[in-house]
C-alpha cells in the first residue's frame, strides 16, 4: 500500500504572527466600536466564526495553515518532501497524487509482462482539532498485479491441462 499522509501540527498562540509576513490582520470590534482583539487572518476566504468548543475559526487556524503532506512510499512520485496544501485544494491534489501511484502500477505491470487485477484509491478525511473544519488528511492506493511466470513448472502444467480440455471443441465444417 502506498499513499500520501497528512501531518497535523499543534496550534500555537497568536503572539508574533504579524511579524512573519504575508498575513493579513483583522480587527474585531466590540459593542462600543473599539478594537478589542487583533487576530490574523491565516486562511483568507474562510469563515471567521468560532464554533462552540473550538479554539479558533477556520480563518484564524494555525493548524490548518501549517498542515503538511508527505508521501511515505518508495516510488518516484510527488510529495517526497513535506509540503503544505491549502485545505480547499487538498482533495484534488491528494487524488492526483494517488493517481500517480495507479499509473505507476500500470507501467510496472506492462514492463514486466503483468496485468493489473485491482487498483483502488481511498481518500481519508479528518476533523481539525483547533477549528473543527473537515479536511482531506491523506490517501491510500492499493494495487494488485498478476505476473505470468512461464518458467514455473506448475504454470506450465496448468497450461497443458487447459490445452487438453480445449482440443476438439472447435470444428470447422466449412472446409
Amino acid at each position: 500500500m502506498t499513499g500520501i499522509s497528512g501531518y497535523v501540527y499543534s496550534p500555537f498562540g497568536y503572539e508574533g504572527y504579524a511579524a512573519k509576513g504575508n498575513m493579513q490582520t483583522q480587527a474585531t470590534t466590540g459593542t462600543e466600536g473599539s478594537s478589542q482583539v487583533n487576530k490574523p487572518t491565516l486562511n483568507p476566504g474562510e469563515s471567521d466564526k468560532v464554533a462552540p468548543g473550538r479554539m479558533s475559526s477556520p480563518a484564524e487556524c494555525q493548524t490548518c495553515k501549517e498542515r503538511k503532506y508527505q508521501d511515505g512510499s518508495n516510488e518516484n512520485v510527488s510529495f517526497k518532501a513535506a509540503a503544505h496544501i491549502s485545505p480547499n485544494a487538498a482533495g484534488a491534489r491528494v487524488r492526483a497524487h494517488e493517481q500517480e501511484h495507479v499509473s505507476n502500477a500500470y507501467s510496472k505491470a506492462a514492463q514486466n509482462n503483468g496485468k493489473v487485477i485491482n487498483a483502488s484509491v481511498a481518500i481519508h478525511t479528518a476533523v481539525c482539532p483547533e477549528c473543527g473544519r473537515t479536511y482531506v488528511s491523506g490517501g491510500t492506493t492499493t494495487t494488485q498485479i498478476k505476473y505470468n511466470n512461464e518458467s514455473n513448472p506448475y504454470q506450465q502444467n496448468k497450461k497443458s491441462n487447459d490445452a487438453l480440455g480445449l482440443v476438439g471443441q472447435n470444428i470447422n465444417l466449412a472446409g
